[in-house]
């Protein structure tokens, strides 16, 4: 499998943020410290990142520059920060998925989470949906079951990439559902959206804040949302949990510097970034592009990539998925 077809998720969206101009010739002794962010500027993270490198900036008395370094699915930003002087000048901003699917994926992996990198704070979460298209006669998960086994020829789904928390999603719902299930990657979110109202694929795994607009115009309709407890966004839909699946799967962003890097500046990083996190006028820029703001210690990022990385580990084995690199 070719590695563009990996792609590890970011939610669309942006609030028209300028970019933070860097000061010339600034060195990190300086003051000057780059949030590397591996995914394309005017996406949810990117805004993230640009909301909170405002608030921090003043707080750590530093430059604070936001620099989208695509490519690889995230690789090339990664890989940027992993080889960084550990001195304060990069810090990397990127979703879970990317740090703990990525090492399962990749054939040789790149980069060991624990090993390269030296975590900050969990940042916001995001949601994913199961979106069914029109066609289907069901109003609640119970009765979409039922449709799929009655329509076995009609049960492809659609997922914004491979090897992404959408595509394994798909894969512990066919297990658990005992019901052959035919994927389909897409590239994002809104070709499978389209393709749902067009009737070509049956249902889709999306993130939430991409299938609300649709769903509240009822083109389509969210009939489960993979997180713990309901969402805020969509309080009338159910979880995946309540409806009979014992699967939880949101995502999130996280804050890391490179290994060997202060401890002290870490944690006044992460306090920094908490703070951010914590005034209600970016708490408000972020829930309105279906962002949760989270902020959190070292501690707390830690403990949320390991449980998350047990619970996909066996899951991602099962289905011997492999990007060649």
């Amino acid at each position: 499998m070719d590695r563009r077809t990996f792609m590890a998720g970011c939610l669309g969206g942006s609030l028209g943020l300028p970019l933070l101009a860097p000061a010339e010739g600034a060195q990190a002794q300086a003051g000057l410290t780059k949030i590397i962010f591996p995914f394309a500027a005017g996406a949810g993270g990117d805004t993230l990142c640009r909301l909170i490198a405002q608030e921090m900036a003043p707080v750590l008395q530093r430059t604070m520059v936001v620099e989208n370094r695509t490519g690889g699915d995230g690789l090339i930003g990664i890989k940027a920060v992993k080889g960084a002087s550990p001195d304060g000048s990069m810090v990397l901003v990127t979703t879970g998925p990317t740090m703990y699917l990525l090492p399962m994926v990749e054939t040789t992996p790149s980069f060991d989470t624990s090993k390269d990198f030296m975590p900050v704070s969990l940042l916001a979460r995001f949601e994913f949906a199961l979106v069914m298209g029109p066609g289907i006669d069901a109003t609640d998960f119970k009765a979409f079951v039922a449709w799929l086994k009655s329509h076995p020829d009609k049960t492809s789904f659609g997922v914004p990439s491979n090897g992404t928390i959408p595509h394994f999603m798909g894969s512990r719902l066919e297990k658990d559902l005992g019901i052959p299930l035919t994927r389909v990657p897409y590239r994002g979110s809104a070709p499978i959206l389209n393709d749902l109202v067009g009737g070509h694929i049956s249902f889709g795994i999306t993130t939430l804040a991409d299938a609300l607009p649709q769903h509240r115009a009822k083109g389509v309709k969210i009939i489960a949302v993979s997180s713990a407890e309901r969402s805020p966004f969509a309080p009338e839909v159910p979880t995946l949990k309540e409806s009979g699946i014992d699967l939880v799967a949101d995502a999130w962003y996280g804050m890391w510097l490179p290994a060997g890097s202060p401890p002290d500046f870490a944690s006044k990083l992460g306090a920094a970034a908490s703070a951010a996190l914590a005034k209600p006028e970016v708490r408000e820029k972020l829930t309105a592009i279906g962002l949760i703001p989270v902020g959190s210690n070292a501690d707390g990022l830690s403990k949320e990539l390991a449980a998350n990385t047990a619970f996909w580990q066996p899951i991602v084995k099962a289905t011997g998925y492999k990007i060649e690199n």
